[in-house]
């Protein structure tokens, strides 16, 4: 049985984003590491997020949502449409692993979707932690929600011309669906081989209560029984299934779900009792970056408030031109990976900084 290392806490890295970086998070961090060695901002960083994080329990959980994908870059309705990792989405997955790696979680099996965007994320990140040699387990019910006819539309058109109270509640709220797919509809998921066998469970569109009912059968059947057996596990996903987990999980009311989102490729760690239930964090305060969860975002509640301010502003503020997932400058690559590693990074693309990455 693996658990959270203790004494390993003096080091883990200074690891506050693994989303893509707003101007104002570089300038705060690398701040924050000015007149003092790496050593002393790696112990700042973890008494602040870490210190729930020990081996008095058997039972641990971890659920991550995989990195950018080529239309999370675009802004586009994904659903179950299959689309890759930017090359950015495969540096957040990297960094994801070695948040993992660092805080010395290991996991006995993974779970993950049919869709190669959390696939590849998680073949990521057991090659970040040196555990490629696990079961990895993929299942359609773990995959998106399926948005129906918004599939492949923008968002924040879809905004202009929906209203933004509409859009919110198709894409938030507990059981309103969006405009159901037709048939003959570009990105129908029953044209793809994938799903030979579960035609007649393939939906034209789901609400979140759609989506909690397809991964229920996974979560009870499957994840379960591996948690009691004391195994360690990591699922990997995409925000929507991940919301309909966490919402069971969790006891989150179907009222307030709407109000729940979650980042790219921040690992959000739990430790449960012998029921399974999370345990809460020293303070007893549910995290301070959405309000609803027990877990510890292995990338600091801060950082993840920063994130989703993003994330919403991308879909919701239509008074916002450019597109945030594309706006980062090379000068904020250069800033993060120097505070992320502890050194100064080449003057890179996201290509290369991958590169230079992996030669860790």
């Amino acid at each position: 049985m693996q658990y959270f290392n203790s004494s390993s806490r003096m080091a883990l890295p200074v690891v506050r984003l693994a989303s893509r970086i707003a101007p104002s998070t570089t300038t705060i961090y690398a701040d924050s590491i000015q007149n003092q060695s790496m050593s002393s901002a790696q112990k700042k960083t973890f008494q602040r997020h870490f210190t729930s994080i020990n081996c008095n329990t058997p039972y641990q959980l971890c659920f991550l949502r995989h990195g950018q994908s080529t239309w999370n870059r675009d802004n586009r309705f994904i659903g179950w449409t299959d689309t890759p990792l930017t090359e950015d989405g495969v540096l957040e997955a990297r960094v994801a692993g070695q948040m993992l790696r660092k805080s010395r979680m290991l996991f006995d099996e993974v779970h993950t979707s049919l869709l190669r965007r959390s696939i590849r994320t998680s073949n990521l990140v057991l090659m970040e932690i040196g555990q490629e040699y696990i079961p990895v387990h993929k299942s359609w019910r773990l995959n998106e929600r399926n948005y129906g006819n918004l599939v492949g539309q923008n968002k924040k058109e879809a905004v202009i011309e929906h209203g933004l109270d509409q859009v919110k509640r198709w894409r938030r709220s507990y059981d309103e669906p969006p405009p159901a797919m037709p048939d003959n509809h570009k990105y129908n998921p029953a044209r793809d081989p994938r799903y030979r066998e579960v035609l007649d469970e393939i939906p034209a569109t789901e609400s979140l209560k759609c989506t909690m009912e397809r991964s229920k059968v996974y979560w009870e059947n499957t994840v379960i029984p591996s948690l009691r057996a004391g195994k360690t596990v990591l699922i990997v996903g995409h925000e929507n299934n991940l919301r309909s987990l966490l919402m069971r999980f969790e006891g989150i009311p179907k009222e307030d779900i709407i109000n729940l989102s979650l980042p790219r490729a921040v690992p959000l760690a739990y430790r449960l009792d012998e029921n399974l239930k999370p345990i809460p964090r020293p303070d007893g305060k549910l995290d301070e970056a959405t309000g609803f969860l027990r877990g510890e975002w292995l990338g600091g509640d801060e950082a993840v408030s920063e994130i989703l301010d993003r994330d919403h502003k991308q879909v919701y503020d239509v008074s916002i031109k450019e597109n945030l997932e594309t706006n980062t400058t090379a000068d904020q690559w250069r800033k993060w990976m120097s505070f992320v590693m502890g050194k100064p990074a080449p003057e890179m693309s996201a290509k290369a900084l991958n590169g230079f990455f992996r030669k860790m």
